[in-house]
């Protein structure tokens, strides 16, 4: 599916940012799950293939690296259902043409590595994320970790948990204990749900219905 060009004319005219989405994800057919379920409440979304382990080979991608795509253009898109993915192994958020390209779709979905180099994000963008937690020690002080560093980052951010039940809960009580409780408020656990993809996308759509209608969702959560 090519992006829904109307999209990004109606974001442009009324001046929003791009929405990006930053997942934590260990198994990569868990932000294919959230691409899907965004785009069955009508968003239409760009995956960003930044881990290399999304899209299949294809013979364009073999001649053309993502810096070359981005020199010659255009950038070799992927038809997905959901909207487009894009191979781009080591890309940061923060590319120039990364950005020009997000006007184009409701959301841009980052595949992040846990565990990672330090978190970049586009600039001027409004900014969401989804940690997966395992029932391990390692992934939950890495999913604080993340948290703890976010939360001094100048910015609030809308942040879902999900994966091991308890996990959850355990780093949601450490953020509860430590954390500003303004970033606090913008963590939700959806780990206790029977399908939390789909209850992300629940509340991701909640979000953008409420930004324009309270201002407290606007400063708390960045604009998103």
């Amino acid at each position: 599916m090519q992006a829904d060009q109307a999209a990004g004319l109606r974001r442009r005219s009324d001046l929003q940012l791009p929405r990006c989405i930053h997942c934590f994800f260990d198994s990569a057919a868990s932000i294919t799950r959230l691409a899907n379920a965004l785009h069955r409440h009508g968003s239409v979304s760009l995956l960003v293939d930044s881990r290399g382990r999304l899209v299949a080979d294809s013979p364009t991608r073999n001649l053309f690296d993502w810096r070359q795509q981005i020199v010659r253009g255009p950038l070799q898109l992927h038809p997905m259902p959901y909207g487009d993915a894009w191979h781009a192994p080591g890309v940061g958020a923060d590319e120039p043409a990364l950005r020009r390209v997000a006007q184009g779709y409701d959301l841009v979905l980052f595949d992040v590595a846990p565990g990672g180099n330090e978190l970049v994000l586009m600039p001027d963008a409004a900014h969401a994320l989804t940690v997966e937690v395992q029932p391990t020690h390692a992934s939950m002080l890495q999913a604080y970790r993340l948290l703890k560093s976010l939360s001094h980052a100048g910015g609030v951010f809308c942040v879902g948990l999900l994966g091991d039940v308890a996990a959850c809960d355990k780093v949601m009580n450490a953020c509860g204990h430590f954390l500003d409780p303004r970033f606090g408020r913008a963590i939700y656990n959806v780990a206790h749900e029977d399908d939390a993809f789909a209850e992300l996308a629940v509340r991701m759509a909640g979000e953008e219905a409420s930004r324009n209608g309270s201002l407290q969702h606007r400063e708390t959560l960045n604009g998103w």
